[in-house]
This record gives structure tokens, sequence and C-alpha cells, in this order.
């Protein structure tokens, strides 16, 4: 089915089943300890040997001799594979990191070695047998020693500068102005589950059961890095306990799970340790972000510039921060540019949100910084500056756009006329008392994506798609799309996802998983429905599909009865036409928040946090608050605490552990109130829904940071906003 038209009214505008607050279906295996993730599928394939990896202890170098003799001796190993005998193992095009070493090594952590053992503890016992000799070489480690040698980079689907009108002539001209820089640090994924594979071989087929997030992109890749068709691997991924986008590319576990498998000759489980995972997989990249804002004595913006620079392996790509500023506000004269730094850390890529979260932890602060300049309310400035057409392609409007209402129905119901505008001045006891706010807002973004609908002849459903739930409810919002489409009640609908025998989804990343795989059943059930009218004689545009039953004037027939012993069978997907060039799609919202801050210590506690959110049709509100929920939840510890430190003398993360890298916990964490605006957008696919859960992310950090400065007086521009930065 191609989407290259504004949908109409369709089956789905009924909302029966779609739209409602449905629990997870894969809620109770989950919290009952039954939903199969992959390092647990014990029952897949028999004999199955552990694998544990040897990282590399240097960041940048050579290796010189590996002697792994000994390991090779110890009781229970099987095997101990390296780079010298490992067969071919290439570099996937999608990856910027090897993910194996040898002889060069690229950064800490990379995997030098994996032994193959009868059990975990042996295998890791082996590891420590082996000796490995290193050139180590000197590396790149300070984004802020760097900073000058970046380079403009190139990108891949968008231009890394842009620019409008005449931004230096008018930010000189400009009344009033703002010229700060701001700096966010690495951040790791911190999923709860680790990355894990267990890797087969019978033949020449390999099978993985693995943790990913995109099952076609983790196919191609390991086709590309082993060397061997595509149409020999099988990737299953039932069950991600939590990417955050670590998962959207393969990673050593998987690679060296295959690699080992195929050289011991049996099956083989690897899972990366949780010290391994923030040295061996890949981060959020740091940020330098110098913001310029001039704006008129009414707080219309006269000029907008936005510079970021991160860092990353060579041949990587930039953390997008200055994406947002392209579309947010208007102003007539603008400016944004990306500038990458080589740095010989681990691979910097996607994480939730990446551009938009980092880039709106500056943006929004320098924006509370130009309404303080203006002596002008914050939610006010941003209502002023509002545009229904994208800033730097007048022609191209929004799809649809109330980014106003989320700012001023946030505002109501977070009680922001309270707020005292001067900074500390409200006091209880030892504390000092806050509110902030910031805008939020991420592209809607869409991808083809395909699915199998089958009906029995019991008037079961069931939908395949190789689509993948990372925690965000894939599996109830495509069994309420198929209920929806067929007039079936949700308990007959059964879900299959996260195999690669499924037809190709869309997966999930970008925040795009939920409207383009619920897209993709549409079709197929659209397709499906066709067939039955066909089958009972009736004109498809005619046909109702009411209670297991479809209904054409007076006559109806079961769909049970339609479908027979045998069953149907339908397979279609969604392809997305021009229409992101024709319209700009975002998704947009505004956060509150208030804080406490103690005087003494610089201690800061969130009391309270509040959102208002336009995506678009909300296909389950309960899934999606729960998704907002974990975003703000994120955007906390982005803006107080979570900070991956890099030791610049040896290239690594120090604070690689769930005990140093600090999130918050359930401590942390105050009441939410999340509110989602009555959207539907036409122009973004069948479903009229959006993505919505990196959305809650984007600008949360930023009205914590500006609730801290409404507290205490006290500008940090430097993330996390940790008591020593407070008190200095």
């Amino acid at each position: 089915m191609k989407f290259d038209q504004p949908a109409g009214r369709n089956p789905v505008d009924r909302q029966r089943v779609v739209g409602k607050p449905h629990d997870r279906i894969d809620g109770p295996l989950k919290t009952s300890g039954t939903a199969p993730y992959a390092y647990e599928r014990h029952d897949v394939v028999p004999n199955q040997a552990y694998g544990v990896i040897l990282g590399s202890p240097i960041a940048k170098g050579r290796i010189r001799r590996i002697d792994a003799q000994a390991a090779r001796a110890a009781p229970g190993v099987i095997a101990v594979v390296t780079h010298e005998n490992a067969g071919k193992v290439g570099k996937a095009k999608a990856i910027t990191a090897k993910l194996l070493a040898g002889p060069e090594v690229d950064h800490f952590g990379q995997a030098v070695a994996i032994v193959v053992a009868d059990s975990f503890e042996r295998a890791r016992a082996a590891t420590h047998l082996i000796a490995v000799e290193y050139e180590r070489a000197e590396g790149r480690f300070d984004l802020a020693k760097e900073r000058d040698a970046a380079v403009k980079p190139k990108m891949s689907g968008d231009e890394p500068d842009t620019a409008v009108g005449h931004f230096d002539a008018a930010f000189a001209d400009a009344p009033v102005k703002v010229e700060q820089t701001y700096t966010t640090p690495n951040q790791s994924h911190t999923a709860m589950e680790p990355f894990a594979t267990i890797a087969s071989w019978e033949g020449r087929r390999l099978t993985v059961w693995t943790s990913n997030q995109m099952i076609d992109w983790a196919r191609r890749d390991l086709s590309e890095v082993l060397g061997i068709p595509r149409d020999d691997i099988r990737v299953v991924s039932s069950y991600v306990g939590g990417g955050f986008g670590s998962k959207l590319w393969i990673r050593s576990d998987a690679v060296m799970a295959a690699v080992a498998a195929r050289v011991a000759g049996r099956p083989v489980k690897v899972a990366l340790a949780r010290p391994q995972i923030a040295n061996n997989t890949t981060h959020r990249p740091a940020t330098i972000q110098r913001i310029r804002l001039g704006a008129a004595a009414d707080g219309k913006l006269l000029a907008i510039a936005h510079e970021s620079w991160s860092g990353d392996l060579a041949g990587g790509q930039p953390e997008t921060a200055a994406m947002q500023t392209r579309l947010l506000y208007a102003a007539a004269n603008r400016m944004t540019a990306h500038r990458l730094a080589t740095l010989d850390l681990p691979e910097g890529n996607a994480m939730r949100a990446p551009g938009e979260a980092p880039g709106l932890m500056a943006l929004e602060i320098a924006m509370d910084e130009l309404a303080e300049a203006l002596k002008m309310d914050p939610v006010a400035l941003r209502i002023a500056n509002d545009t229904q057409v994208d800033p730097e392609k007048p022609g191209r409007a929004f799809s649809h756009r109330d980014f106003i209402g989320c700012l001023r129905i946030g505002a109501q119901r977070f009680g922001w006329e309270r707020r005292v505008a001067a900074p500390g001045q409200v006091r209880e006891g030892r504390w000092r008392i806050g509110m902030g706010m910031a805008s939020a807002f991420r592209g809607n973004l869409a991808m083809s994506s395909a699915a199998r609908v089958a009906i029995d002849g019991k008037g079961e459903v069931t939908v395949s798609t190789d689509m993948t739930d990372i925690g965000t409810g894939s599996y109830t919002v495509i069994a309420q799309t198929a209920a929806e489409l067929l007039g079936v009640p949700l308990a007959q609908v059964r879900v299959r996802l996260g195999d690669s025998d499924f037809p190709v989804s869309a997966g999930s990343g970008g925040q795009w998983g939920g409207n383009s795989a619920t897209a993709g059943v549409y079709a197929a059930c659209m397709k499906l429905r066709q067939t039955l009218a066909r089958k009972a004689g009736f004109l498809a545009g005619d046909a109702r599909f009411d209670g297991g039953r479809i209904v054409s004037g007076t006559r109806s027939f079961a769909l049970a009865e339609l479908a027979g012993r045998s069953g149907l069978t339908e397979e279609d997907g969604i392809e997305f036409g021009d229409l992101t060039k024709t319209y700009a799609q975002g998704t947009f919202g505004a956060h509150f928040a208030e804080v406490a801050v103690d005087v003494d210590t610089g201690e800061v506690r969130v009391r309270r946090m509040s959102g208002a959110f336009a995506a678009g049709r909300i296909l389950n509100p309960k899934t999606a608050r729960s998704q907002v929920i974990g975003a703000m939840t994120m955007g906390l510890g982005a803006a107080l605490m979570e900070e991956a430190v890099v030791d610049t003398r040896l290239g690594y993360f120090v604070n690689h552990d769930m005990a140093e890298y600090q999130v918050p916990v359930h401590a942390d964490v105050p009441v939410q109130d999340v509110f989602f605006l009555d959207e539907v957008d036409d122009k973004s696919s069948p479903m009229k829904a959006k993505g919505v859960g990196e959305l809650g992310l984007c600008g949360s950090a930023a009205a914590i940071a500006n609730a801290v400065y409404n507290a205490s007086g006290v500008r940090v521009r430097d993330y996390p906003l940790t008591l020593d930065k407070i008190m200095r």
C-alpha cells in the first residue's frame, strides 16, 4: 500500500479498540519472568556452550602477539577465537567500530578474543590465561582539546550546515542578545537487559537469538561482517529488555557468538558483562554547543544560530544537536552547523532522541536566558516565536502543529502562574524552591513496514512481522490495530514479532516504530478485508467488520466461516511517499518542573514534573503515558546525574557499571503528570498517529535546569548539574 496522499476517513477512526488504554498483552509474561529473552532461550537449540569476550585494555594501538595456549588447555575450554583463527570477519558499512580487534586496536574494550567453554565460569576463568602483548599508540580522548581540529562531516540524509537570511548582520543589530556555550556529557544507554546472543550453525545457515531493535538491519550487518548471504541468516529477537538506540545495530556479542560457534562446532551463547557494555558497545557522544539568539524588544527572534561539536571514531557521524533549531522557532535570519572531531573512544551513536535530546538541553536554557534578558515570561516568549511553516523552507507547512496548545495547557495544568520570576525568592526552610519549563520537539519519521495477517477457522487472527518490542508496547498496539480493522475482540488476536522469517517491518528506533509498524499491519488487514469481502460476495467498500462478522446490508457471514478449515492469509506493507517533503512533520510538547535546592549543600530534588504533548493519534494512552514517564525520568537523569566519565589519559569510560554510572531510582522520581492533546495527523500515516516515545525526553532536562536557576539564582551550563557545580 502506498501512502502518498493524506488519509481520508478509514476504519481506524471508529476507535473501538485503537485509542483505548489496554493493558500490555505481554505484561503477564514479563511480570512472571516467563518472557524468553535472548540469553534465556535454553530450549531453542541443544548443546549450548558458553562464550566470554576478552576486551582490549588499551584504547589505541596494535596487537603484537597473542598466546592462548594456556587458555586452550584450561579445564572445560572448547575453543579460543582471536583474529588469527576467526575466519572472515569484516566490517559492516552501517557500524563505525570494528567488532573484532586485530591486529589494530581502535578503542578500549574492543573484543580481542572469545573463550568458549562448557560453563560460563570456566570460560571466564580462561580469559585470564590469555597473554596479549600490545603496542600502545597515542590517542585522542578529549573533545575540548580536539574541538579546533573538528571538521564539517559527511552526514547521511541531512546537510551538516544550513543558513537562511543574514545571521551575522541581524545578530549584530538585534536590541537584545544572548550568546552562550553549553556542554553535555557522554552518556550510556544503561538498558536493563545486557547485550546477549545465542548463535547456532546448521551447515551454512546461521541462526542467532539476540537482543536487537532492528531485525532486518541485524541480518544485513551479519551478512556483511561474516561474508555470507543474507538468506543464510535468521535473526530472532522476541523480547528486548530495553535498547534506547544501543541495539539498533549488532554489537560484538552477536558477531563473536557466531564466529565462536563456527570455530567450536556447536552453539555458543554470549552475554556482555555490565562493565563491558559501556566500553564495548555505543554511547551518546558529548557535545559543545554555542548558541546565539538575537531578539526584538517584544521577544520576536530576529536571529538564531546553533553550532555543535561532537566526536566519534574515524568515519563516524556527529551528534546532530542543532537539528531541532532548524524547525522549532521562527526567525528570518538563521544558521546551524555541526562539526565532528575524531576521538579514539568507543563508538558514539544513537541514544534515545539523538540530536534533539542534547540539543534541547542547550537551546532551551538559552531561550530562558533570553526571556530573562527581555524581562518576559518564558512561556510567552516561546508562544511569540511559534510558526506554522518550516522556518528554513517557508513554502513547507507543518502537517499539524499545536505547539501553542501544549504550552498553554501544560502551563495551566502545572500551575505556572504561581511561579515567581525573580530567582531565589521562594524558600521552605533550608530549601529554595523553583519552577522551570522547556519546549519539547522531535521530528516525525516514518519507515516502510510490512506484515502478514491470517485468520483461521475458529476466527482467531495471527499477525506476523519482524517488528520488535523493546518495552514500548508493540505487541499491544499491533494487536489493537488488527482487532480494530477486522472487527474481532482483542483476545482473539495473536501477535508474533521479532523473527526475520516474518515480513520486514520498520523496527524499533527513531520514534518511528509504533506508527510505521501499525501502518504496515493496517495495509495487510485492509488486503485481508478485501479477500473476505470477495469470498462473501460483497463490495469491499460496502462491508463492515463487527463482532467477528462481515456485514453488508442485511447479509452477514462469520469470519471463521469464510476462512474455512484452511484459513486465509494476506501480506502487505506500507510505503511512504513524498508527504514529508510536502509537509514538515513533528511532535511537540512542553515540559514543566518544580525543584528544591538545598542552600547548604547544593543538593537538587525534583518535586514534580509535568508535560503536555501533541503527537497525533495516541494508539494506546496507557502504554504511551508509560513511555513518556520513562523518557521524562531519563531527562531527570540527564539533568542531574548521568555522565560517562572519560579517563583522558587512557581513553576509556571509568564509571562503567551500575554502581558508578548514576541513573535515577524510584526515590529520585517525583509525581509526573502526562497529558496528550486530542490530535490526529492525516498526513503522517493511515493510522493518523505519530511517535511519542522519545518526545518525552526532549527538553525535560532543560526544564529541570531552568527550575534550578529559578530556585537558586545559579546558572549551570555544563551538564549534569551536580551539587559541586551549583555550590561553585
